[in-house]
């Protein structure tokens, strides 16, 4: 039994996967690159400035004796969130998809989802109650988001 091996078809496999493999690390360092550089944007000190003058209003509304207030604040905090993810050129159309984007970066965000969520009940549910300590549990994880992507 005689095997023949065709050296030339050999060389041609091993140089097509030796190419395919170049190629696909050169993509994968373009993408590497594209993603460093879309979550190293970072906030413009004005920018910054007006985000902790507003979260000083949010703080001040989260205080206020009544519902209404509490309710406004949880409202303008989400909103507040929202803008600086925008800002960061986080992808999506929503705040959930911003957030779900935003995870790759900073993984501890996914402590505001609740807090969210709570935003979600006050717009879509006319008769929710906002008790004063889920209301301030609820800024207190805006807050730290907002700090954890440094935007106050």
């Amino acid at each position: 039994m005689t095997v023949t091996i065709d050296v030339a078809s050999a060389l041609r496999t091993v140089a097509i996967a030796i190419i395919a493999a170049a190629v696909l690390f050169v993509v994968w360092m373009i993408v590497a690159k594209v993603r460093n550089f879309i979550f190293s944007l970072r906030f413009e000190r004005s920018d910054r400035e007006a985000m902790r003058h507003r979260w000083a209003e949010i703080e001040q509304m989260s205080r206020g004796s009544g519902e209404m207030s509490r309710k406004m604040a949880v409202l303008e905090a989400d909103k507040l969130l929202d803008q600086a993810l925008k800002s960061l050129a986080m992808a999506g159309n929503t705040l959930g998809e911003r957030l779900r984007f935003a995870q790759y970066k900073y993984p501890d965000l996914r402590d505001v989802w609740w807090a969210h969520r709570v935003r979600n009940q006050l717009v879509h549910e006319a008769s929710y109650h906002l008790d004063a300590g889920l209301a301030a549990k609820a800024v207190r994880a805006y807050r730290r988001a907002l700090r954890r992507i440094g935007a106050i």
